[in-house]
């Protein structure tokens, strides 16, 4: 997936934020490292032309902070550029995620905004770690 981004890449989700140039790689590197073994990603619903794309993708996969099993259901639009992804946009439901993830007080906690935010910066710091480890 890393290999599938422009340098100058942009990404944004509701757990990271906006993530950019070689961040975006690095996360994904992160996340399948990270993983259990268990992680299951498909796609569907997928269109495109030279300039822009959308999809539809779901990752199943145990949360690695408290091994609950999430099935992230996700909406994706992409904008191209030299073939490559310049800009991903995932959209998907924080609050069921946090459900998964959590179970019924982190679902309640995410409806928070210092919540929100808390959780993207603890993400963004995660990976921080990760690419640091990686140099």
């Amino acid at each position: 997936m890393a290999a599938c981004y422009h340098p100058d890449a942009v990404f944004n989700d509701p757990a990271f934020g906006y993530l950019y140039g070689d961040q975006v790689g690095q996360m994904w590197r992160m996340l399948i490292e990270r993983s259990k073994g268990d992680l299951v990603i498909s796609y569907y619903n997928v269109l495109q032309d030279d300039q822009k794309g959308i999809a539809k993708w779901e990752a199943r996969y145990t949360f690695s902070l408290t091994g609950r099993r999430v099935h992230n259901k996700i909406n994706a639009s992409f904008e191209f550029r030299d073939g490559l992804i310049i800009s991903h946009d995932d959209c998907f439901s924080f609050t069921r995620f946090c459900g998964m993830a959590f179970g019924w007080k982190g679902m309640m906690m995410s409806l928070l905004p210092w919540f929100r935010t808390g959780f993207r910066k603890k993400s963004r710091k995660v990976l921080e770690k990760y690419i640091e480890s990686k140099k």
